[in-house]
Order: C-alpha cells, then sequence, then structure tokens
C-alpha cells in the first residue's frame, strides 16, 4: 500500500496529496509552472507529472487552460488525477506513460513542460526507487526527452524545462537540434552572490529570436524566503510576464 501526506500548494489555494516515499515535491514545480507562458484555451502538456503538483499550480494561475500529464508510474497518475478532481480542475487530465514515447500526434500542444530526471548516472543511485526513477538520468535521457516534447510542440509553442546548472549546454544543444530558437535562461539563485544551482531553460519551436539571460530569481535572503520568490511561490505570480 502506498501511504499519502496531504498538503498544499500556492499559500493553501490548492489542496496536494503526494506519496510519503519516493520524489517529494519542492519549490521547482511551482516555478515551473510559472514560467510557462499559457493562455486561456490552450493545450499544456507536462512530461513526468508526477502527482500534479506543476499542473496544478498552473491551472491555478491560469483557468481555462487543458492540462495533460505524462506520468510513467502507475500509482503516481492515479493520484494526480486524483488531484486534479479535489480540486476542481475537470479540464486537467493525467494518463500513465513514458515520456519519451508520447501517445500525441505532431504539433498537438501550445505548451509543454517538464522537471526531467537529471542527476548523472555515474551518480549514486538513491536506494529509494520511486527516488531514483524520478532523478536518475541515463545516457541521451535529456536529449530523448527534448526531441519527444517538441515532436508534440506546435509552431512558436513553448518548451519550459527546469534543470540542474550543468544541463545548461547539453540542453540547449538539443533544443536547437529539435528546431527550437528564442532559448531562455532564468536561473535559480540560492542566495544573492552564490552560483545557481537550478536553472529554468525555455525556448519556442521554430523561434527565430534572440536567445535571453534573464535575472532569474533569487529564493532566500536572511530572513527566510525572499519576497520575490514568495510572490510565485504562494500568490501564484508569473516569472514570465503573462
Amino acid at each position: 500500500m502506498n501511504d499519502i501526506t496531504s498538503g498544499g500548494l500556492l499559500g493553501g489555494r490548492v489542496t496536494y496529496r503526494q506519496l510519503s516515499s519516493g520524489h517529494r515535491t519542492g519549490f521547482e514545480p511551482v516555478l515551473l509552472a510559472a514560467s510557462v507562458p499559457a493562455h486561456a484555451g490552450e493545450l499544456v502538456l507536462e512530461a513526468g507529472t508526477g502527482a500534479g503538483a506543476a499542473l496544478l499550480c498552473l491551472a491555478a494561475r491560469v483557468p481555462g487552460i487543458t492540462g495533460i500529464g505524462v506520468e510513467y508510474e502507475p500509482a503516481l497518475a492515479r493520484l494526480a488525477a486524483e488531484n486534479f478532481q479535489a480540486n476542481g480542475f475537470a479540464q486537467n487530465f493525467c494518463i500513465q506513460g513514458d515520456a519519451m514515447r508520447l501517445p500525441f500526434p505532431s504539433h498537438a500542444f501550445h505548451h509543454v513542460m517538464a522537471n526531467p530526471p537529471w542527476f548523472d548516472a555515474a551518480s549514486t543511485a538513491s536506494p529509494d526507487a520511486r527516488r531514483a526513477l524520478a532523478h536518475q538520468a541515463g545516457p541521451e535521457l535529456l536529449g530523448g526527452w527534448i526531441a519527444s516534447l517538441t515532436r508534440v510542440l506546435c509552431p512558436k509553442g513553448s518548451i519550459t524545462l527546469v534543470l540542474p546548472a550543468a544541463s545548461f549546454a547539453t540542453a540547449s544543444a538539443a533544443l536547437r537540434g529539435a528546431g527550437c530558437g528564442a532559448v531562455t535562461l532564468f536561473p535559480l539563485w540560492p542566495r544573492a552572490g552564490e552560483p545557481a544551482k537550478i536553472i529554468i531553460l525555455s525556448a519556442r519551436r521554430a523561434a527565430k529570436s534572440p536567445d535571453r539571460v534573464l535575472p532569474g530569481l533569487i529564493l532566500h535572503d536572511a530572513a527566510g524566503i525572499t519576497g520575490a520568490a514568495q510572490a510565485i511561490l504562494r500568490e501564484a505570480q508569473s516569472t514570465s510576464g503573462v
């Protein structure tokens, strides 16, 4: 039996249940959702949706989107669907499937997003099987996820990824190889003056606009979580200006 814990996202605006073991939700899916430039009426895909945190936050910020999550583990896919239903997000759905073999036609989505498995395959795997599956990247996995996601992305549609800073070059090259442009780097600084460990990387399919490096977000200061981070994590403010 899977033990489940209950909590909330966006300052309690969204109720959220997740498995007590395995990968646990942190800042990343909330910040990921805040970076997707979606509008009402658009179709959004998340690969590796877990228990649905990112799609829940996006649906709360942008009423009227249709969100589809793809999750490899059946227990998590069921839990994500239950979370969508519990919050009244009738236009959010989750299916069990493989992010590398998405069962959708080409050019089907306005936006795609993901927090792909990213720990180096040479690093020590977690003894927790669920955590290892969520975190341990095999050879060419990141490029495979990007190729799969961009295949179902419509022209000028956006792809948004949350990644370790060390993956910037690999991910940027994969995005360009998949026909994306306007690559945008949004660093997540742990504290002012410290190197970013996590980044949000976005691009648009078939875009010709210049690449950009944005100021990013400082997550912590001496008092705790910064006001700018609180505005996103608790108040559902967008990072993308949408």
